[in-house]
């Protein structure tokens, strides 16, 4: 009774299964609570089953059927431990209803329990009604249906009670009362036809079973026991029903499922309540009702993001900044630099400086193609805020990619303004030194990694963050930054992460967006091909290719997924630079079982006993490496010392090495279409002609290979970045999976949804108008709470 009582949406699925091999395979997948549970959302629904006589069946095909039940004996099975429950059915009522001649069938039930079998056959008895629904087969020439789902009728009127004699214990022990399923074969059948969710299993957990937790759960919401008629199998209650008839499960569901879509809002567009959503996708009606209740929660999700990102679009409107109005410095260093600005860097360091001319904090995107000049306009911006008599901070995301900017911009600044360097692997004593003078609030640049959200470094005349690739950092990292000084800097987030603009509006709604789409001169077009691992002649063509280029002066990057091999299992071990690699739901049927991913160490072996390769130094890197490694082996790349490079993904943002001509990926198949577009701009940036090489193993017609096509076929990142989020749907591209955590964003579709997406942030507006702190809408200002919270990372890298 108090886990009926005690129910709610946060309550830990471990305190209300027994079954804890269930708990922690459903932990597996990422759910861990009841709102886990009802969010884990079915892929699909199957199709309505259709009502046949048993002289009907067509084998292969499911179908339901109301039957009479003759007899039943449990029998302990020979062969192997367990025991067998057997019914023998006819179809009578339903043979008649279609003037056919009634048949018999077997409904055969296995368990190694026979508590299980015990508690199946207490259910039934002769003369019952059942709706069954199953595939039916075959078994010593005669028919049957191997563990059916089956409903029980309740009889027209109660069995008779047995005699009993005056005096005495009773002639007959009475059978326990019997609790049915349906009251009417017409409702059964009903019930036994609907379309049913197929959820995203694995090998530890079935979609049956999923959906029977879930339904579990949604009895325990609505104030029944789901244990009480079935200790070890839950009945398929239909709770859409209950919604739409039963007051009690109403009520209940709706208390304990509260709407977070403020009503006007919610009629207006048609949409269901909340709770009434939940049903029709976990037990549906039929498929238009389960289409309905995914278009509800999807439109709520667009609203919760976009009330999200126009209230932190709000707060920043009215908080102070240090007006950076002073452009003398940054005058001067564009002027100075060896080439010409585009037009388009002109627009952006225009904008933002007028941008940051203002008290108020600048929030602005900059999506720029991998080689569009970004740094440039970074470097401008900085200057501005020095130069005004503040101060800068510009955040990477990985090490080497931050000791390459800090070696940059002090070769280009020319010792005018002084530039730092600040990350986890310093020297204790260098470390202390940075942030002492962060701290003492001097005008300077400070290169940062994450080391820049530690509390131990403060910055209180800090005017302006720039943060790199922003899809590695958070909402609560730029937050953490305007922490640090005492006015909320002005901010400039930027990416080469190819992002949609329906995505940018989505994802950085809170941010103003600039676009550099002209690539600076001298850059000449990436040449890609899709090279199949299983092709000797191609792949040592390749290698031939790489190795004239090698003798030319130029260098070669070689891509692999993993540092080590590792035959027990597919997946990578939790590298700091490991990929987001994808599954196999997005890669689609394979006839063959996957080969194992190649690595750094297997690679750099088998490069050195190539003839191609014969005199020829190799290095490594992979996040295993610590700083000073990492550092002695980008020198003797640059120098060409060791112009051949096997890398992990370590390399994919900022390294920029102008020599660098041509780049192998392999395991290309297995990538993100973003991720490979991120990785070939590693290539071509000295002006020379470059090559990008797609090593594949993907078999020819399937998804894998046609993601490797429109690579292969673009240089266009934002045609490439919407490809990608047609071929693997919009959660598996956006959401925060790179760092482990939880998107609260599972069904909305980023290209797809934009019209909805706009019809959203449209009324989040106007919402917002007149509740700006949604202080009338408690639901929903604890949903958008809890988006800002679950979606610390917008956008991966793949």
């Amino acid at each position: 009774m108090d886990r009926m009582t005690n129910t709610t949406v946060d309550t830990p699925l471990a305190a209300l299964l027994t079954n804890k091999r269930r708990v922690s395979a459903l932990k597996a997948l990422g759910v861990l609570t009841v709102a886990d549970a009802l969010t884990y959302y079915p892929f699909r629904v199957t199709d309505p089953v259709p009502v046949r006589a048993l002289a009907e069946v067509c084998f292969g095909e499911k179908m339901a059927c109301a039957v009479d039940v003759r007899a039943l004996r449990v029998t302990p099975m020979n062969a192997r431990r367990g025991y067998r429950l057997e019914v023998l059915v006819d179809d009578a009522p339903t043979a008649a209803s279609r003037a056919m001649q009634p048949r018999t069938a077997a409904l055969v039930f296995f368990s190694h329990r026979k508590s299980y079998v015990d508690w199946m056959a207490s259910r039934l008895r002769a003369g019952l009604q059942l709706v069954i629904s199953g595939d039916p087969s075959t078994f010593n020439d005669r028919l049957q249906f191997t563990h059916p789902d089956i409903l029980t009728v309740a009889p027209a009127e109660p069995p008779a009670a047995e005699p009993q004699l005056a005096f005495g214990e009773p002639a007959v022990q009475p059978q326990p009362r019997l609790r049915y399923d349906v009251d009417s074969v017409a409702q059964g059948l009903a019930r036994a036809t609907r379309p049913r969710p197929v959820y995203h299993a694995n090998s530890r957990i079935s979609s049956e079973h999923i959906h029977e937790t879930i339904d579990q759960v949604l009895r325990l919401l609505a104030g029944e026991d789901p244990f009480a008629a079935s200790p070890v199998i839950a009945d398929s209650a239909q709770f859409g029903e209950q919604f739409a008839l039963g007051e009690a499960a109403r009520a209940r569901l709706a208390e304990q499922i509260p709407d977070v879509l403020p009503e006007p809002v919610r009629t207006a567009k048609h949409l269901m309540h909340r709770a009434q959503a939940f049903c029709a996708i976990h037990e549906p009606q039929s498929v238009a009702d389960f289409k309905r209740a995914i278009e509800t929660m999807r439109y709520e999700e667009a609203f919760v993001c976009q009330c999200a990102l126009l209230m932190a679009r709000g707060r920043a409107a009215t908080s102070n900044a240090y007006a950076c109005a002073d452009v003398q410095l940054r005058d001067g260093y564009i002027e100075r630099l060896p080439f010409a600005l585009t037009n388009g860097q002109r627009e952006v360091i225009d904008a933002i400086g007028t941008d940051m001319g203002r008290a108020h904090p600048m929030q602005r995107l900059l999506q720029g193609e991998v080689g569009s000049g970004k740094t440039v306009v970074a470097v401008a911006a900085m200057l501005q805020a020095v130069g005004s008599g503040h101060q800068a901070v510009l955040v990477a995301p990985t090490q080497v990619l931050a000791e390459q900017h800090f070696h940059s911009i002090s070769a280009s600044v020319g010792g005018r303004v002084p530039v730092h360097l600040l990350t986890g692997g310093m020297k204790l004593a260098a470390r202390r030194k940075v942030l002492a003078v962060a701290a003492s609030g001097e005008p300077c640049i400070v290169v940062a990694t994450h080391a820049a959200f530690s509390k131990s470094f403060q910055a209180p005349n800090l005017a302006l963050a720039v943060i790199d690739e922003q899809h590695r950092f958070g909402v609560e990292q730029r937050e953490a930054l305007r922490a640090k000084s005492e006015r909320d800097p002005h901010l400039l987030v930027m990416t080469a992460t190819p992002i949609p603009r329906t995505a940018a509006m989505t994802w950085f709604g809170d941010l103003d967006i600039s676009w550099l789409t002209e690539l600076p001169g001298g850059r000449k077009p990436i040449r890609t091909f899709v090279i199949p691992e299983a092709d000797a002649h191609m792949m040592a063509d390749m290698f031939w290719h790489i190795r004239r280029r090698i003798d030319e002066g130029e260098r070669a990057y070689i891509i692999c997924p993993r540092i080590e091999p590792d035959e027990a299992g597919d997946e990578p071990a939790g590298e700091p630079d490991t990929p987001e690699l994808l599954d196999d739901a997005a890669l689609g049927e394979s006839a063959e079982p996957r080969p194992p991913l190649h690595a750094v160490v297997e690679i750099a072996e088998r490069l050195q006993s190539l003839p191609q390769f014969r005199g020829v130094r190799l290095c490594t890197l992979t996040g295993r490496d610590d700083d000073a490694a990492k550092a002695r082996i980008m020198a003797d790349f640059e120098s060409g010392a060791t112009p051949v490079m096997v890398a992990t993904t370590v390399v994919e943002v900022g390294v920029d090495v102008p020599q660098a001509s041509c780049i192998t990926i392999f395991d290309a198949d297995r990538y993100g279409l973003s991720q490979l577009h991120q990785l070939r701009g590693r290539v071509g940036r000295g002006g020379t002609d470059s090559w990008a090489f797609l090593v594949s193993r993907a078999e020819p017609g399937t998804v894998a290979q046609e993601r490797l096509e429109v690579i292969a076929g673009s240089l266009d990142g934002a045609e490439i970045a919407s490809r990608d989020l047609e071929l693997r749907g919009a959660g598996d591209v956006l959401g925060d999976a790179q760092s482990g955590g939880k998107s609260s964003l599972k069904l909305l579709r980023v290209v797809q949804d934009a019209r909805m997406i706009a019809d959203a942030r449209a009324s989040a507006q106007e919402l917002l108008a007149h509740d700006p702190d949604l202080a009338g809408h408690v639901q929903l200002a604890g949903a958008v709470l809890d988006f800002t919270r679950g979606n610390e990372q917008y956008l991966t890298s793949n």
